[in-house]
């Protein structure tokens, strides 16, 4: 999204094999929804190809990145660092601070794979919990970004797309750039 800060979303862990598809989903959930780059760590490889492939057709801007740094990241990020968590503050009770700081520093937020370092805890600027039940990060990420953008992202447009998705009461329709040039 344009109107603010960079937001950034951080993958905390990943274990190949049994979490390839919600890291993955985790950085198309970012993409989707308004972040400007999600950072993998260095062994979800294939993660961020599929993110890219994405990316690519389906129109961006979009920057994915691996690190073997997270918590170098996380310690060195220049803005706010949110810290999605199911033991966090409300969301509903933050997204305010949150988002007023947002308009005025980049954004990292950090989303956990496995067992999180209480580290990530204290250096987090807020830690912050979608419900205080246990659920998807994924579903958390995209409740999150919502309430951060108030909705906006909903309306996001991808100038640059190969593909797109052309919304319809039933069915699929998915047509090439060009299809839709012509159509004009």
């Amino acid at each position: 999204m344009q109107d603010e800060s960079e937001v950034a979303v951080l993958r905390y862990g990943h274990r190949p094999g049994r979490d390839d598809r919600m890291t993955t989903h985790v950085g198309l959930t970012a993409r989707a929804l308004g972040a400007d780059r999600v950072i993998f760590p260095g062994n979800a490889g294939q993660s961020e190809e599929t993110v890219q492939d994405i990316t690519g057709r389906f129109g961006g801007p979009f920057d994915v990145e691996l690190t073997d740094q997270l918590d170098a990241t996380i310690r060195g990020w220049d803005g706010h660092v949110v810290h999605l968590t199911m033991y966090g503050e409300r969301v509903q009770d933050v997204e305010g601070d949150i988002r007023e700081a947002h308009r005025e520093a980049p954004l990292l937020i950090v989303v956990g794979g496995e067992k999180v370092p209480f580290e990530v805890y204290e250096h987090a600027d807020w830690n912050v919990g979608v419900t205080n039940q246990p659920h998807s990060e994924v579903a958390g990420l995209a409740v999150f970004l919502d309430r951060l953008f108030e909705g906006r992202e909903l309306e996001q447009e991808w100038p640059d797309a190969d593909r797109r998705v052309l919304p319809q009461e039933r069915g699929k329709r998915v047509v090439d750039a060009e299809e839709l040039e012509e159509g004009s």
